[in-house]
């Protein structure tokens, strides 16, 4: 079994580095100090298992997770508690609030590999609720990793299994639901205005009645998108009209 340790702290990596010792079937394929680094080892390395900061450098070891098409077994290992909820919501392996034992160490890993010997699902995409993080969200492209402010969201567009986040810099896709967008964005200031569209409230320069109960919204960028009668509703409640 190979493994990945992704820890900006390097006494944190030595620390669990060292309780490895004690499994010789466990080899560190890398060391890593931020989630750029750690998205590279695991594409190169493609490891049975990886050690995971959360708060770190760059990205959250939640957004790389997000970056990652068939991310291996997890341990979270922060010194922050709140995170626990998400870490276990992401089905992760187990969950080492620093600084931890090496007796808490050892339980992990071994409820790791009773998982895995029951072809327990460790972590799923869905599951992870982190693409939506500190008023940002994280893309891949060509094999770069951008980030986008909520502010330079446009619009966000239904695109089959993906949906396509439309900003001044381009259109970058991700592969969520619209329905995840609709519960994650701020409802104030992202609406969903058609089963297609997430429009942001604050490029809306005009709404112009289209058909029989149905309208045509046009944003400060000159790109116009329909309206439906329920999007028109949350539009007129939101904006107060």
């Amino acid at each position: 079994m190979t493994a990945i340790i992704i820890d900006d702290e390097p006494l944190a990596r030595m620390m669990v580095k060292e309780y490895l010792q004690h499994y010789p079937t466990i080899t560190v394929a890398a060391e890593c100090g931020d989630g750029f680094e750690g998205l590279k080892a695991i594409q190169f390395h493609n490891p049975d298992l990886i050690f995971l900061d959360i708060q770190m450098p760059k990205i959250t070891g939640f957004e790389m997770l997000e970056l990652v098409d068939e991310p291996p077994a997890v341990i979270f290992t922060t010194a922050f508690e709140e995170y626990a909820i998400k870490a276990f919501d992401a089905h992760a392996a187990d969950y080492l609030l620093k600084p931890f034992s090496k007796e808490r160490f050892d339980k992990a890993i071994q409820k790791m590999m009773l998982q895995q010997n029951n072809n327990a699902p460790l972590i799923t995409a869905t599951a992870l609720q982190t693409a939506i993080q500190n008023n940002r969200i994280v893309v891949k492209e060509n094999g770069k990793i951008k980030i986008i402010p909520y502010a330079q969201i446009q619009y966000v567009e239904a695109a089959d299994d993906y949906i396509k986040i439309h900003t001044a810099d381009g259109v970058f896709l991700k592969k969520k639901t619209m329905q995840y967008y609709e519960d994650n964005l701020p409802a104030q200031e992202f609406i969903r205005v058609h089963r297609s569209y997430i429009i942001n409230t604050q490029l809306i320069t005009r709404i112009d009645l289209h058909e029989k109960d149905s309208h045509l919204l046009l944003l400060t960028t000159g790109v116009r998108l329909p309206v439906s009668k329920a999007g028109y509703v949350k539009l007129k409640m939101v904006l107060g009209i």
